[in-house]
């Protein structure tokens, strides 16, 4: 369960950001590829932030799903729960990934004024 230390780093760089203000909502995108389980990433956050400054703060995660770019072809398309890594067009495997990959906090809803 890697999601407990993956949510030790968001609240170091959320604590850090908030500067002081409380936080309401931390928002994440995060690619398929990552491997991270979004509820148990969410479940992790409530045991990690309880008794501390980030608690009564939630995550909201939006999933970001895996696409390629054929590099023969140039098509592009999104891949479902299983991806598979080859073109449905000219079925080449010579592809990029031009999405899913992504880790990123991109918001944080605060609190006006300092925490109390």
């Amino acid at each position: 369960m890697h999601e407990l230390s993956v949510c030790g780093s968001i609240a170091g760089i959320v604590e850090r950001r908030a500067a002081g203000r409380q936080v309401r909502v931390i928002h994440l995108r995060i690619g398929q590829l990552r491997q991270i389980v979004p509820d148990t990433l969410v479940y992790c956050w409530d045991l990690l932030s309880a008794d501390t400054e980030l608690a009564g703060s939630r995550l909201e995660v939006e999933s970001i799903p895996v696409r390629i770019r054929c590099r023969g072809c140039d098509r592009s398309a999104e891949l479902g729960d299983l991806p598979v890594f080859a073109c449905g067009g000219c079925m080449s495997t010579d592809v990029e990934v031009i999405a899913g990959e992504e880790f990123l906090i991109t918001a944080l809803d605060l609190a006006e004024g300092a925490s109390t």
